[in-house]
């Protein structure tokens, strides 16, 4: 999952616990006492939701359909996908709800020093709106191949992309079944009380 659908599935809380959502990528280690509580739990709970993701048998079986040699690299590649087929699928209005209050606390609040130079952009650029487009998704998982060193693994992927499409689809489709009741917040879920 990327930053669409884990502000998708964080929405119910506070500001202070989506924002740690978005950003816990930036974040490194297990010692969050330098963080709001409610941030910290955001970024705790974002956690949860990688672990989920990865161990899922859906991403399994969709990992193993990337070509040999690429598979080391196809998590990240459909991390972005997922945020894709969910950008297709979410009501535009609600959506639209989601992304001004993503982009009002990035705007508002310094990221982490990972992210610091991403986050603008990603807000300029309307990455979450963006992600409903195919095309700038694969450019984003392009984009990402260009910071890691070495070849640009990532971009090779784009064609298993482009030809895995509809079983990728179905494979999100089964992924979100499962992530939606495990790990979505509810409207209004006071996080600091059990």
């Amino acid at each position: 999952m990327n930053f669409l659908a884990h502000g998708w599935l964080a929405r119910g809380g506070s500001d202070d616990f989506l924002y740690g959502n978005l950003v816990a990528d930036g974040v490194k280690g297990g010692d969050l006492g330098g963080w709001h509580a409610a941030v910290a739990e955001g970024i705790r709970h974002h956690r949860r939701v990688d672990a989920f993701v990865d161990s899922h048998p859906a991403v399994r079986q969709a990992r193993a359909l990337a070509p040999d040699g690429r598979r080391r690299y196809a998590g990240i590649a459909l991390d972005l996908l997922w945020d894709h087929f969910l950008a297709i699928r979410l009501p535009r209005q609600e959506r639209d709800v989601l992304v001004q209050r993503c982009y009002r606390l990035l705007e508002e609040r310094p990221a982490p020093a990972r992210l610091a130079a991403m986050m603008p952009v990603l807000v300029r650029q309307d990455w979450l709106r963006a992600y409903a487009e195919f095309r700038f998704t694969c450019r984003a998982v392009e984009g990402i191949g260009r910071r890691l060193s070495g070849p640009n693994r990532l971009a090779e992927l784009l064609p298993w992309l482009e030809r895995d499409y509809d079983r990728l689809e179905g494979a999100f489709t089964r992924l979100w079944e499962d992530v939606t009741p495990a790990l979505e917040i509810p409207p209004g879920r006071d996080l600091n009380r059990p």
